[in-house]
Order: structure tokens, then sequence, then C-alpha cells
């Protein structure tokens, strides 16, 4: 029984495996647009969940676009698939099919929101979406390289390939819209191009809607070697590689196949002799593979069982992240029934809710012995929420600074799961330096003071505490304050613990949030304490600057908190980054956090500081700061109308080593791919 036992866990952690490894799609970007939400038990959520798994159901659809509406008025849900042109029909409904389970989760309870990926993008709404043509939300790309000589020249080819395609794609019929093409650039230089369309809209539509597009190129990606420009009814791509597959991007637009008509039965006509022939070559095919089949089977069936004998024979070491139903019991003296908290949290009434976050929500609850607590109640339909649960508790109950929450106890009962933490009165710290009322409470000296206990929380997980943790979701919602104002860094579900001789790490599960994950993190699921550092880096220009790091209008241009400081920084500047309610006290303390702040962010991980050295910068002027490098890339939170993304070509990344990692899943040329996964 124990070695059946031992089988069917292994298999189960293979199964989870696969199923995590596999689940991400090639993700760009997202936007959840803030147009009304929903309920988990609404009729619109039901409408919803049939709308998206019906969209790409038809797989009589080889033409890479799927729309759909279910429901009725005014809870009726409007979805729209489009596959870029040149893309399988397989791949095509497996990248939707990808979407439709990841969107939903990026964009909890919001009643319209939008995805792109690699190979498709969807979007679904309350209001119909079909036949509009639509430039907003969009977002843009660049190649990080410029052109080298002859930029006139450049610009002019470019101009005269994207007319030409824009030209084709409109002229589409109503089942694709989309061109691909090259023509000689200078240099010798081969420039490829990619335009497409909605094939919902009119071909006059789908022209303006690219010319729209194209027009935005000199402020997107003037005097680059590529770019984007993606819009939710049409999208451009430039390059000086190739990025798409030629033949299929060649292929003439499908005509539309009629309904096939309906006809009695009747037997088949006879097979000549080159059918009959092939039917015989295919039926041998087919007893080769019954055969081969149950064989791999059997020889895989062995292989794990070998595995497992092994792994029972000679316990290995037990892997970071996963935990042991031991372990959970060596902290049962935290556990606290359900039936208590039920009664502590009035039945978890809303009157008592503190907020909700990406797995639960958080309740106000106070004990029979009168002390007040702040209860976590992970989300039942969370897929992630035993894990998240399990690593919270078993990082807590291990970790005691006076910059971390503090645990004091968990439930697990049943389906519930529940963390009882310390209750801090002032709640987190974005509801203060985000808000236009109450960020005056928040001087230059609390401000400073919040700073400095946030990096000496940070220095413990690195290097003071038992283990090395790496906290991945470091951000202004994730810090909390007491009633002194004192700074408690919570929410551990995302954390990963080291050995201590242990810096870094790789992931394919790509977990944090916009505007705060290191761009190593984001591209290649590699992190390690310098990711926490540039999250804190983030953290501290909004501590100071009193914004988001999201996109905002700075004049004519839409650009975010990191580009904003960097080029005040450049042009000497920086006293326009400062919160206006701290210019009164502008000190050299600020501008030395802004240039702190700076270091944290830089691209080249080895040049960003370690969190024991801001520390000693935060509290000694006598140390002289390098001068820092420019950000490392720009990112927003997706709640704007326009963002601008940047990458470069790495000719390290190649198909070997990008199969080994599913949050890295392009060719080696196709450098603009990343792959993000925020809560």
């Amino acid at each position: 029984m124990a070695m059946v036992s031992s089988i069917l866990l292994f298999l189960s952690a293979i199964c989870i495996f696969i199923a995590q490894a596999f689940a991400q799609p090639n993700f760009l970007y997202h936007f959840c647009l803030d147009k009304g939400n929903y309920t988990s038990k609404s009729t619109y959520n039901a409408n919803l969940n049939n709308a998206l798994s019906s969209l790409s159901s038809n797989t009589e659809i080889d033409y890479g676009f799927y729309n759909f509406s279910y429901g009725q008025n005014p809870d009726k849900v409007y979805s729209l698939g489009l596959c870029r042109g040149d893309v399988q029909p397989d791949i095509c409904r497996s990248c939707l099919n990808n979407a439709t389970n990841l969107l939903p989760m990026l964009c909890p309870n919001q009643k319209e929101a939008i995805g792109w990926y690699k190979d498709c993008m969807l979007r679904y709404s309350f209001r119909d979406i079909f036949n509009i043509m639509e430039t907003s939300p969009s977002f843009r790309m660049r190649n990080k390289n410029n052109v080298s000589t002859n930029l006139d020249q450049f610009n002019q080819d470019l101009k005269i390939l994207l007319d030409s395609k824009r030209v084709q794609a409109a002229a589409g019929g109503s089942l694709r819209k989309f061109a691909a093409g090259n023509a000689t650039a200078p240099n010798n230089q081969t420039l490829y191009s990619l335009v497409q369309c909605t094939p919902d809209l009119s071909e006059q539509d789908c022209s303006d809607c690219l010319a729209w597009a194209f027009e935005k190129i000199p402020q997107c990606c003037g005097g680059k070697q590529g770019g984007r420009y993606i819009t939710p009814s049409c999208n451009i791509r430039f390059e000086v590689f190739p990025f798409y597959v030629a033949k299929a991007a060649n292929a003439s637009s499908p005509s539309p196949s009629p309904s096939p008509p309906l006809v009695p039965s009747v037997s088949p006509p006879p097979l000549n002799k080159t059918a009959a022939a092939k039917g015989k070559e295919s039926n041998k095919s087919r007893t080769v593979m019954i055969i081969v089949v149950p064989i791999i089977s059997f020889v895989v069936l062995i292989i794990i069982s070998f595995c497992i004998y092994l792994r029972v024979r000679k316990p290995r070491e037990k892997p970071q992240g996963e935990y042991s139903t031991d372990e959970i019991r060596s902290v049962e003296s935290l556990q606290l029934g359900f039936g208590t908290i039920k009664v502590a949290t009035d039945d978890f009434s809303d009157a008592n809710m503190l907020g909700k976050g990406g797995f639960g929500v958080v309740y106000k609850g106070k004990l029979s012995d009168g002390q007040v607590i702040a209860v976590k109640r992970l989300s039942k339909n969370s897929s992630q929420g035993d894990l998240e649960f399990k690593n919270e508790v078993l990082l807590l109950a291990k970790l005691q600074h006076r910059n971390l929450v503090r645990l004091l106890g968990f439930c697990l009962e049943r389906i519930e799961r529940l963390l009882i933490y310390e209750f801090v009165p002032n709640g987190s710290l974005d509801n203060f330096i985000f808000d236009p009322i109450k960020c005056v409470q928040l001087d230059w000296e609390r401000r400073y003071k919040i700073i400095g206990g946030i990096a000496r929380g940070l220095l413990y997980l690195h290097e003071d505490s038992r283990l090395r943790i790496i906290h991945r979701d470091l951000k202004a919602s994730n810090i909390l304050l007491d009633s002194e104002m004192n700074p408690k860094i919570s929410d551990f579900g995302m954390a990963r613990l080291f050995e201590l001789d242990q810096s870094e790490g790789n992931t394919s599960r790509i977990v944090g949030t916009y505007g705060y994950m290191s761009p190593e993190y984001v591209m290649h699921g590699q992190f390690s304490v310098k990711s926490d550092v540039f999250s804190f880096g983030v953290l501290l220009l909004e501590i100071i600057s009193g914004r988001k790091n999201s996109s905002f209008r700075n004049g004519e241009n839409i650009e975010n908190l990191l580009s904003y400081a960097w080029k005040n920084w450049k042009k000497s500047t920086v006293s326009n980054l400062v919160d206006p309610t701290l210019k009164a006290g502008l000190t050299t303390e600020i501008m030395r956090c802004i240039h702190i702040g700076l270091l944290c962010v830089q691209e080249n991980v080895v040049n960003r500081p370690t969190m024991a050295s801001v520390v000693l910068m935060l509290n000694s002027y006598s140390i002289t700061l390098p001068i820092p490098s420019e950000p490392a890339f720009f990112m927003n939170s997706g709640t704007e109308s326009n963002i601008c993304l940047q990458w470069e070509h790495d000719s390290r990344l190649t198909e070997s080593n990008q199969s080994k990692s599913s949050s890295v899943q392009a060719s080696i040329n196709d450098v603009s791919i990343t792959e993000l996964s925020p809560r």
C-alpha cells in the first residue's frame, strides 16, 4: 500500500508539474478596463465562462478569427479572439485556450479585458465589440537597437513597405485581413513587416486603423531597428530580422467555406488502386502506432517505477519550496479553530472587510481575549491557494523582525485556509502615498523612516534570517503601517526560500505585479535578491514622488515613473520628481534617496546594490554613490490606454535554453517576447 500511495503521489506531482509548465501562453501585455465589475456568482460570470469556453471550440475554423457572444442584456458577454495570420490552427487554438484561462485571472471580476500574446489576442466585454474599429487601449514595443546609418532612407523604405502591406491587408476578406513581406533596406539589410486587422472590420476601417498606427511609429520607434504598435483592432510590426512564417504569411486569404448541404446517407464510392494503396499504408501506420504506443507507455512506466524505487530506497534532500505534512504539524501550536475565527470576524461580515487581494479577502477580527487580528481568508476556488497558504505559514512562523508583519496563527479546516496576523491599524502604504489628501500625513521625516524600515526588513530576509528569502512581490500595497507609521512587509505567498549560500534561481511560473518586477525575472524567469532590490528601487521612487510606476501623461508624452525619473536625472531637474507636498522641505537627503532608487533599478543585475549596501547608503553620507545607468525597461500596470515596452536582441537566447522555461518561448530572433503573470 505504501508503494502504491507513493506511485499515486508521484504521478499526481508529475501531472501538476506538466499542467503548470504548459499552462502559460507567450504573454505580452494586458489591460483590465475599469468599466464595471461582476461577482463570482453573477449571471455575467456564468455567461463569461460560457462565452470563453465556446470561443475556440469550432475546430473547423482554420483562419484564426473567432467571435462569440452569450447571454442576454444586460449580462450579455461578447468575446473575440484573433490569431496572428501565419500561425497554424492548432497553435492558434492552444494560445486562445490558454488565454481564456489566464485573462480572467489577471482581471478578476472586471467586465472588460483584453490581452495580447505571442500568437493571439483575446478580448471580452459587456458591450458589443464586433465590427467596430477601436485604437484604445494600445501599447507599443520598440527594439533598443538604433538604425546605424542612413536613417532617412530606412524610414522611406519602411513607409513604402508598410503602405503596401496596409493596402493588401485591408483588401482581405471577412476571414482574414493580414499581410506580411519584406523589402531591401540600407546597407543590404532586409526589412521585414507584418500588419493585421480583425477581419470583422470593413476595408476602410482596417486601412484607417493601420494608418493611425503608422503615424505613431516616429514617437514609438523612431530611429529603431524594430517596433510594434498594437491596438484592439489592428497591429503592426517591423524588424531587420525574419519573425514570421514566410509560407503562411504569403498564403492568400481563405475564402469562406459554404455549409455542407443535408444529403441522405449513401454508400461511399469504390476506391481506385492508388487510394487503396494509400489506405493500406495508412492501416499499416495505425498498426505500428497501436503497437509502439503501448510499448513506449510500458517503458515510461518502468522508468517511473525505478525512479520511485530509488526515491524510497534513498530519500533525497527535499527541494526548496516543497513542504511535508510534518512541517505543517510543526507549527500546530499556532492553529486556531474555524469556529473561533468565524466568531471573531462576525461570520466574515462585509463590515469587517479590510481589503481584497489576488488570493483572498482580509477581515478584521477580535478574539475572546480582546486581541484585534487581521484574517486572510484564501479563495476556495484558487488553484494556488493551498501552496500559497503552506508557503506563508512556514515562512512567517520562522520570521521575527519589527519590519515584518507577525503571524499569530492559522486555520486549516476542510476547504478553509485562514492566516491570522497581527492587526496593523493604518493599513497599507499605497493608501497614503497615492491619496492626494492622506499623503500630507507623510512628511519627509516619516517617509524616510518608512524607506529605512523597508530596507532593514528586506536585509533581514536576504541575509539575517535562518534562510535566504526572496519576497518576489514587494510593492506599496504589501507594506503595512502600524500606529506609529512603522512599515511592516507583508504577504509572503510568493516568496521563495534559498540556502544561505544560494544566490539565485529560475522558475517557469512568473508571479508578481506589473511595474515592480525586474527585467531578468519577467523575460527569463530568473530571480535573486537583486530582483527584490529592483522592486525596492521602484517603491522608493514611488514614496518620494507620490506617483505609481504606471503610465501618466507628461505634456504630449505618455511615460511611466522610471522613464520620468531617469529623464529628470539626466537633465539635473530631479526636483520635478518630488511630491509637491514635500518641496517646501526639499533636502539633500531626498536627492540622495532618488540617487539610491535609480541605482536599484539599473538594467544590469550586477550593478544593482545589495540591501546591505542600500541600508549603509541610507545611514551614511560618507559613502560616495556611483553614477546610475539607465533603468532596465519601462512597463506600466496596464490601467492606462498606451504604454511602451523596450527590448534588446540577446543572441544568447537559443532554442535549447528556451525549452527549459515556459517564460521564454521565442526563436533566437524573436527577442520582443516577454511573459508576465501578475497577480
